[in-house]
């Protein structure tokens, strides 16, 4: 793929909690990895060379709660290309939840297992957009064995989706397949809140201690929310990662924000959609999450973005999310959009303005220029050479 570069980089934000801003220019991306962080003379030799001009970079979003089917299309919503527009909002990687919305969605442990393999292989095959989709979310139905988990792990899958959208939604009977998929390196989301859809279950603070998944997925609600009593407990009485959704309840969302920020505990904290729902599908909700928090709920700037991007990464075990040497070359180049009382995209996250995107790059490769779903950035991404 050859050795690409973005230079004049005003602000440089690292994905990592601990030290958010990085006091560097340039970041040179060699073969789709990261291979060096500094200044403007490290992009000499660079084929490709990309001016910021004076514009802020973000590691490339992590979507932490999508629902996918097969490639770019929602039934839900019947909508086509969701995952392309999520792209232009500076998604770079989603995480399926689970493929819940197939029409006929098989519900026994033959069919839940041959979904989340055909899923996990599509996804892997095909990058809608260039997007990394990690699909193949397995959805707990009664009768799977651990020799399933098992057969499963050998064939790549590494996600269970949220416990309770299927037929097994007790913690007596979700915590034994939990240690299952946990023995055999799964990673387990699990619903917390009010029952979603027809089929899935309501969720307690009781139910996810029982359990220990992962990810307590939207604990502001997917879309209902447990009560601020509820919330108090998960985050007190376990030290598990925490989910924000967009399709959530914004008050709630709020309370978590600022309950995990004033206990120094952000690294709980990762972000996601949880679209497509009958919410709808949003194509800057990742953006929206990190306005809100920025504006809203008092979270630094910077460290919002960590909590999209490193942070979920870290939970996830994923190679992308921080910049740092040996981690896959997801970028967002972005900027106050016009217009905006902002002076850069932090400050315009601080207003609650959405930044504009001027480039979208994965595995260093240019994806997406200026977005068209953003607001047009004041500074704009030059290709130099």
């Amino acid at each position: 793929m050859g050795t690409f570069a973005i230079t004049n980089i005003g602000t440089l934000v690292s994905g990592e909690l601990g030290a958010p801003i990085l006091e560097a220019d340039t970041v040179v991306i060699t073969d789709g990895m990261i291979t060096g962080i500094g200044g403007a003379e490290i992009a000499t030799d660079a084929a490709v060379k990309v001016d910021a001009n004076g514009a802020t970079v973000l590691p490339g979003l992590i979507d932490s709660h999508v629902h996918p089917v097969i490639g770019d299309f929602t039934p839900r919503q019947k909508q086509m290309d969701f995952i392309e527009s999520s792209l232009h909002g500076g998604v770079t990687t989603m995480i399926s939840a689970g493929e819940a919305h197939l029409p006929g969605r098989p519900k026994n442990p033959a069919g839940v297992k041959a979904l989340a393999l055909l899923a996990h292989e599509c996804f892997k095959n095909a990058r809608p957009a260039g997007v990394k989709v990690h699909g193949g979310a397995l959805i707990l139905e009664h009768g799977l064995t651990e020799a399933d988990f098992a057969e499963l792990a050998a064939a790549g899958c590494w996600l269970v989706g949220e416990v309770g959208l299927g037929g097994v939604n007790k913690p007596e009977d979700a915590a034994p397949m939990v240690e299952w998929a946990h023995k055999h390196g799964f990673k387990v989301l699990m619903h917390t809140g009010g029952t979603s859809i027809p089929g899935s279950s309501t969720v307690s603070a009781d139910d996810v201690a029982a359990v220990r998944p992962d990810v307590v997925c939207h604990l502001n609600g997917g879309p209902t929310s447990v009560s601020p009593e509820q919330l108090a407990r998960v985050i007190t009485e376990t030290d598990l990662a925490v989910e924000i959704v967009q399709c959530g309840n914004a008050k709630s969302a709020r309370t978590i924000a600022r309950m995990l920020d004033e206990r120094g505990e952000l690294h709980r904290l990762i972000l996601g959609n949880d679209a497509p729902s009958g919410t709808g599908v949003i194509p800057l909700g990742m953006l929206r999450n990190l306005a809100f928090l920025s504006s809203l709920a008092d979270v630094d700037a910077a460290k919002a973005v960590c909590c999209a991007t490193g942070t979920t990464a870290r939970v996830f075990g994923l190679d992308t999310g921080i910049i740092e040497v040996g981690r896959a070359g997801d970028l967002v180049v972005v900027d106050t959009p016009m217009g905006s009382a902002g002076t850069d995209a932090l400050d315009a996250l601080r207003c609650g303005d959405l930044p504009g995107i001027a480039m979208v790059v994965i595995d260093g490769q240019i994806k997406a220029q200026v977005s068209r779903n953003t607001p047009p950035p004041q500074r704009k991404a030059a290709i130099i050479s």
